[in-house]
């Protein structure tokens, strides 16, 4: 058993959001996305996996195919691995996502 603190992985940039990986399994991997207000992750598919997200902390859009939808602290979004994902923070705050990629069997 391994247990991290979520919280030494909420490391921002001022130039970009990043992404620091908590845990990579054979077929999943868990990592946290930081973006400080006005950072993006541009549109992506996640091919072969799906795509779980928890908002930790903070607030943005969340894309998913052309359709925006706000999020906030302790919202969870689940994404096929066709469809088309981004992340904008365009609140005020750091935005903190936990996400876990699953291959799909």
């Amino acid at each position: 058993m391994t247990i991290k603190k979520a919280e030494e992985s909420q490391t921002f940039n001022d130039a970009r959001f990043t992404k620091n990986i908590l845990f990579k399994e054979e077929g999943t991997t868990a990592f946290i996305l930081n973006f400080l207000p006005g950072q993006t992750l541009p549109p992506h598919p996640h091919p072969g996996a799906h795509v779980y997200l928890f908002v930790m902390e903070g607030s943005g859009i969340c894309t998913i195919d052309n359709e925006k939808h706000d999020i906030s602290a302790k919202d969870v979004i689940h994404c096929e691995d066709k469809q088309i994902l981004s992340v904008e923070n365009n609140g005020h705050a750091p935005l903190s996502i936990y996400v876990v990629l699953a291959k799909k069997s």
